[in-house]
């Protein structure tokens, strides 16, 4: 995503609408329109960095050089940046938090405020010019506070030089050094990472145990490090015969010298990161359309074999999530051993490896489809975890069921069993509950993921399983390489459908009621059926006659305005207000069912199925 200044200065002098965005080879889009009328910008970044590390105290000093481009229609008096490291520190708000939640996570717990001065994760800014010039700055935890020298004007760059110096911590969460597993560098959110400002203004949480948000851009890094060690991660490598590495064979020669400088160009990312292990076993596997994929690993026999099983199961993921989402635009893909479970990154997952094959095949579906699903598809994982992880849940069950051969009818099921389980523990909250703000780690993982997921599953109910089909794809091709937000899977799947949804995604996401409907009573052909939840929904129902036949209808919900294609026998629409809709059968009914499908998340299915 260039920028180009003069074109952006005649747009704005101009007050031109925002044309439609044409798209770079890369991949990315020229998001440079300031008009008042404009119904989409994003702001853009350019990363140079350099930095040297220590591998026998896990320290390291840095430089930046960041290019910030502001697309915004507001001149910008202040900055801010991300010290995520400085989370790992006692008395942080990630420790504190882990100390007084009822359920702390217990890859946390207490082990945060317990550790040393040498244990901790830090990142200290030593200094920041803008332009040439000082600006005034101070850190907040885990934000550094930025006071401009000079505002930056609506498609104007600054350029900001920064010095700064980083400790990586013992690994709790995420990143650290020296995991459960012996890899000794997990270098995820290392270095000071601008926050993202948008249409809702800046996006600075405190970090305190969820995910992240990001400015789209291009990132040039440099690592200095013990020659022994192998590094993989975000990017493409500039630099394999300089360093005597063979990054597409795997094999490594070393130089002379104690210390090897690995170049990494990564381009329309917003994010980057890296894992570093002298003992890292590396094997590539060519994927789809050209993609290499690479495989780091500790050189342990006992995980050997479930790991050069896994590349060519991840090559079937890869062609999986091209076909029913949209293509992959990088050139390559690594899945690297390290971290704490299983996190996704820019081109790139790092996970636990000790793990039996299914459980080593199934993280590493769940972290590449979250290419799609918050990489490409950059939500604001911090505000909308659902769509980050209950999408990629969604995709990556489809996935596992046929490429593990699970030949599972529902393969949903294991999701709503979570959803049900929290809706009727009264420790729900709605969907738009900040991921930090939940009252139980628990329930953030039965809704981020359980309900999450749900959303995408019973839209198949609602519009129908082809139209959702649709519907992802649609969205992908719409809003790859930005930052879509609930409304916009919600109008995608409308302009699929042409239902009308904003019930379904007020209801679903931004409530916590739910869905229960019944059958109230069979007298001859009359079936009466009841709304007892507050959440509406369409109905599908299958009648069987005391003749032997059966018959499928489906009972429209009045506000779709629409309905799904369905070879079922459609009746007249039900008005959620109405509590109870009267149906008649053209024979004596023996029995109905409503929803024989279990696709609605109804939390009272006792009262779904009844005889006369």
């Amino acid at each position: 995503m260039k920028i180009f200044s003069k074109i952006s200065i005649l747009l704005l002098l101009a007050f031109v609408a925002c044309k439609p965005q044409q798209e770079t080879s890369s991949g990315s889009k020229n998001m440079t329109s300031y008009s008042t009328s404009s119904t989409y910008w994003q702001q853009h970044v350019d990363y140079k960095m350099s930095v040297d590390m220590n591998v026998n105290n896990y320290r390291y000093t840095g430089t930046q050089k960041l290019v910030y481009t502001n697309n915004s229609p507001d001149a910008l008096d202040k900055v801010y940046y991300h010290l995520y490291f400085n989370a790992f520190q006692p008395g942080s708000e990630m420790d504190v938090r882990s100390r007084t939640i009822s359920d702390p996570s217990p890859k946390i717990g207490s082990r945060i405020s317990k550790l040393s001065d040498a244990e901790i994760g830090y990142l200290k800014v030593k200094s920041l010019m803008q332009n040439g010039q000082k600006v005034t700055y101070t850190t907040e935890g885990t934000i550094l506070e930025v006071t401009l020298a000079k505002p930056i004007q609506p498609g104007k760059s600054a350029t900001f030089d920064m010095n700064f110096d980083g400790q990586v911590p013992v690994q709790i969460r995420r990143s650290g050094r020296n995991n459960s597993e012996g890899v000794a560098l997990s270098m995820t959110q290392w270095y000071p990472k601008m926050a993202e400002y948008d249409f809702e203004g800046w996006h600075t949480p405190p970090y305190i145990g969820r995910e992240f948000h990001g400015v789209w851009g291009d990132f040039d890094v440099k690592i200095t490090i013990d020659k022994k060690y192998v590094l993989g991660g975000t990017g493409y490598l500039q630099n394999p015969n300089e360093i005597g590495y063979g990054y597409e064979t795997g094999t490594v020669k070393r130089p002379e010298g104690n210390t090897l400088m690995w170049h990494f160009n990564a381009p329309n990312v917003h994010d980057f990161t890296w894992a570093a292990d002298p003992d890292y076993v590396h094997d590539t596997y060519k994927g789809e359309n050209g993609v290499t994929l690479h495989f780091l690993y500790k050189n342990d026999p006992s995980i050997k074999e479930n790991w050069k099983n896994l590349q060519p199961k991840t090559a079937e993921m890869l062609s999986y999530f091209n076909k029913h989402i949209g293509q992959y635009p990088y050139k390559q893909y690594s899945v690297i051993q390290g971290g704490d479970g299983g996190m996704e990154y820019a081109m790139c997952t790092l996970i636990t490896g000790k793990r039996k094959f299914g459980s080593l095949v199934g993280v590493t579906s769940h972290e590449l489809a979250h290419t799609w699903f918050q990489f490409l598809l950059a939500t604001n994982e911090s505000k909308h975890e659902w769509m980050d992880e209950g999408f990629t849940s969604y995709i990556s069950d489809q996935c596992m069921n046929e490429i593990m051969n699970m030949n599972r009818e529902n393969p949903y099921k294991g999701s709503y069993a979570a959803y049900l389980r929290l809706a009727k523990s009264g420790g729900e909250q709605p969907l738009t509950t900040h991921a930090d703000r939940y009252d139980y780690n628990r329930a953030y993982g039965a809704s981020a993921y359980g309900k999450g997921e749900v959303f995408l599953a019973q839209l198949e109910y609602v519009i129908g399983k082809e139209n959702v089909e649709k519907t992802l794809k649609k969205y992908f091709n719409d809003f790859k390489f930005k930052h879509p937000t609930p409304n916009d899977i919600k109008r995608t799947a409308e302009k699929v459908s042409g239902i009308h949804l904003d019930w379904y995604l007020t209801d679903w996401a931004q409530t916590t009621n739910t869905i229960d409907y019944g059958v109230k009573e069979i007298k001859g052909n009359t079936i009466v059926l009841e709304r007892i939840g507050r959440m509406p929904m369409p109905i599908d129902l299958t009648v069987n006659y005391t003749d032997g036949s059966s018959e499928n209808f489906y009972i429209p919900l009045r506000m779709m305005r629409g309905e799904k294609p369905t070879k079922a026998t459609k009746k007249a629409d039900w008005a959620w207000a109405y509590p109870t809709y009267s149906l008649k059968a053209s024979k004596t009914v023996k029995s109905v069912e409503i929803d024989p499908s279990q696709l609605m998340a109804d939390i009272n299915r006792g009262n779904n199925v009844a005889r006369q």
